[in-house]
This record gives structure tokens, C-alpha cells and sequence, in this order.
């Protein structure tokens, strides 16, 4: 006997009816950017789905896995108003693979079908459904801070910091971005660090923030959100407590839960004595430390040997051979063997803007400090590794 699907036994009566057309471009642009919210495998059934409403001359989208909630508006022709959910992944593939400038008719006949028809030129699709009422909804609370972040002073806080966001579940408070105002210079700060490495980024404070409290955006929404504010407007708009977040860019809102717990004291693991300079090209440091690590397959490790006016960089595995490269630096200090995980490197260095990075030194079992000339409000900070 074959399974019932989760809409099998809905009561029509919940449905809507529902007839519109969209653009499939705009359509796909925003399924693409919320459909990854959506966990692929759910014990709840309607976590898999979107909701689709429509009104007026837009179509709102809204998806959430409990702990994210995202929804774009997206113009639409509507013919009747109505709401339902359907699954995103799915909706998502079929619209991803209709043809360049197609358009969508969306239908639901809720006295003859509880399936979503949606039709394009000769391809046709019905799609189960589940209730747009029973549809749940992330209750924001009441939200006591409010103010704005340009779209460049948003994406240097998130995105320069969530590479170094830790996975380890186990220490939960490091699993997202800390977001906080500095009691010295008044600014907002972002912090991430997973134990091995750690960034640090600022802004000048924006009015409304005073007074707020630190909080721990989740990597998820730190990942989420970076797509999202990529594509909304130029202005993103933050509400936030305790608890909860929200953040509103031109037609995108996404609203999530904020991680309970206590960040660290993460000054204590910025060096204060690295005195060492090392200035280098960033791109041919980078491009440098990829070639090199071909060969440092068993435990990421490359060893930095430097010296004045050079830095050595080599691999060494039992598996694949050797592999060394020199590049000029600009150095006059002692000389220094050290070694990082190339990964770390490669990440670090993705996100500097400058053409010259700044590795400033201790010793051979010391962190390294690394700045960025281009934004002095940038600093890193890599563990060693022992080669």
C-alpha cells in the first residue's frame, strides 16, 4: 500500500483559494535565498514547506526552522488572494529548472484539491499542501533596542568574523558572532573565535544602539542573514533584545533566537606584546600558502621560517613528499620558525581588504596578532601549530 503524504488528510475547508503569476527570475531569486533556512529532513512536516501568501500585488514568501524565521514580498499579479505552504525544496528545484524569462501560474482550487498547481508553457506540477494556519510563527517579543547599519558596515561585522565561528557544540556559547559595545571607544564590536583563531571588527556606534545588550547572533542567522542583506537595500535596519533578533532590509525580513549563554573574555587571548613586524604582499602570501598546501594533507600544517627580508613556507608528508616556497617580506627582527593550519591562513586572508598584511609576532609558541592596514578596526588572531 503506498505511504500517505502529510496533506493526505487535511480538511479542505482549510484552504484557500489562490490563482496568481509571477516572474519566474524574482520568483527563484527569492526561494534561492530563503529555502536554505529550511532543514532538509524535518520530523515536523511543515517545516519543509514555505508559506505562499498573496495579497494585493505581492506575494509574500515565509519559511523557518523554529530558530530562524526569513520572508520576502515579491510582486506578483494576483488574481485571488490566499494563503498555503507547500515544500520549499521541492518548489525551489522545480523553479530553478524552467526555462529563462518563463513565467508561473500558481492555482489552489480548495473545493476540488488540496495541491498547489503550478504551471509554466507545457510543464505542469501539482504539489501537496499543508494549512497556511498552521504555519508557525516566531513571536519576536518585545524588542528594546533599534537602529540602522549601512550594507558595508553590516558586512564587515558579519562576514568578517563568522569564518571563525566554532562548531563545537559542546562550548555553545562560541557558536555564533558576539555583538557588543566596546566600554572604552564607544563602538559596536563583533567577535568570533573558535579557540584556534579569533576576529575582531568595529563600527562607529549607530544611535538607538546605546545601552544595548551584548548578544550572540547564531552562525546559522550569521550565514542567513549575510544573503539576505547581500540582495536588500543599502540600509539594514536591527530591533533586538535578550533574546531575540530581527533584522529588516527592503523587502527581507529575518527574525531569530539569540544563543543563551555567556561569551568569554576574549581579550585575554589578544596578544599584547608581539613586537615582531612582518609586512607582505596578502595576495602572493595567499597564493603562496595555497600552492604549498598540496602537500599538507595529514594535518594542515605549513611551517613559516622567517627571517630578514624572507619568509620560507613548507610542507612536509609522509604520503605526498615536500613541498617549500620563498617570498619576499618586509622583516628585520630575530628569526622566527612557527607554523598554522593553512586553512586558518587562507580564510584569515580572504578577508583582508589591504594589499600588505601585518603579522605581528611574539616567539615560535606564540599567537600571532594580524592586522589589516586598510581597516584599522580589523584585528586576528592564529594559534601556532606545531610542525
Amino acid at each position: 500500500m503506498p505511504a500517505k503524504s502529510a496533506a493526505a488528510n487535511v480538511n479542505l475547508a482549510n484552504f484557500d483559494n489562490i490563482k496568481l503569476t509571477i516572474d519566474r527570475a524574482a520568483f527563484l531569486r527569492s526561494l534561492g535565498r530563503l529555502q536554505s533556512i529550511v532543514e532538509k529532513r524535518n520530523t515536523i512536516p511543515i517545516l519543509s514547506n514555505v508559506k505562499i501568501e498573496a495579497h494585493g500585488s505581492h506575494l509574500a514568501l515565509t519559511v523557518t526552522d523554529m530558530d530562524i524565521a526569513a520572508s520576502e514580498k515579491v510582486e506578483a499579479k494576483i488574481a485571488k488572494e490566499g494563503a498555503v505552504t507547500v515544500p520549499a525544496h521541492t518548489l525551489y528545484d522545480i523553479v530553478r529548472k524552467l526555462p529563462e524569462g518563463a513565467e508561473i501560474e500558481l492555482s489552489l482550487d480548495a473545493e476540488k484539491s488540496g495541491q498547489l498547481k503550478v504551471k509554466s508553457g507545457n510543464s505542469k506540477f501539482r504539489l501537496s499542501c499543508l494549512p497556511a494556519n498552521d504555519f508557525p510563527v516566531i513571536s519576536e517579543g518585545q524588542l528594546t533596542h533599534h537602529f540602522s547599519l549601512s550594507k558595508a558596515e553590516f558586512n564587515a561585522l558579519i562576514k568578517k568574523t563568522r569564518f571563525s565561528i566554532s562548531t563545537e557544540e559542546t562550548r555553545y556559547y562560541l557558536n555564533g558572532v558576539y555583538l557588543h559595545i566596546t566600554p572604552d571607544t564607544q563602538a559596536l564590536r563583533a567577535v568570533s573565535t573558535d579557540g584556534h583563531r579569533l576576529a575582531r571588527i568595529e563600527v562607529p556606534l549607530p544611535g538607538g544602539a546605546a545601552g544595548m545588550p551584548g548578544i550572540i547572533i547564531p552562525r546559522k542567522t550569521a550565514i542567513e542573514v549575510k544573503k539576505i542583506s547581500d540582495e536588500g537595500g543599502e540600509i539594514i535596519n536591527i530591533s533586538l533584545s535578550k533574546t531575540k533578533i530581527k533584522f529588516d532590509s527592503g523587502n527581507i525580513t529575518l527574525v531569530s533566537k539569540l544563543i543563551d549563554g555567556t561569551f568569554p573574555d576574549y581579550e585575554k587571548v589578544i596578544p599584547k606584546e608581539n613586537n615582531k613586524l612582518m609586512e607582505v604582499d596578502s595576495k602572493l602570501l595567499a597564493q603562496a600558502v595555497d600552492r604549498v598546501s598540496t602537500i599538507a594533507t595529514e594535518n594542515r600544517a605549513i611551517k613559516f621560517a622567517l627571517e630578514k627580508g624572507k619568509l620560507t613556507l613548507s610542507a612536509n608528508s609522509q604520503d605526498s613528499g615536500t613541498a617549500s616556497e620563498e617570498i619576499a617580506v618586509n622583516y628585520s627582527a630575530d628569526t622566527i620558525e612557527t607554523g598554522f593550519n593553512f586553512r586558518y591562513v587562507l580564510e584569515m586572508m580572504a578577508e583582508l581588504e589591504g594589499e600588505t598584511a601585518q603579522f605581528l609576532f611574539s616567539d615560535s609558541t606564540s599567537p600571532a596578532l594580524v592586522r589589516d592596514p586598510a581597516d584599522v578596526t580589523a584585528l586576528y588572531v592564529i594559534m601556532p601549530m606545531r610542525v
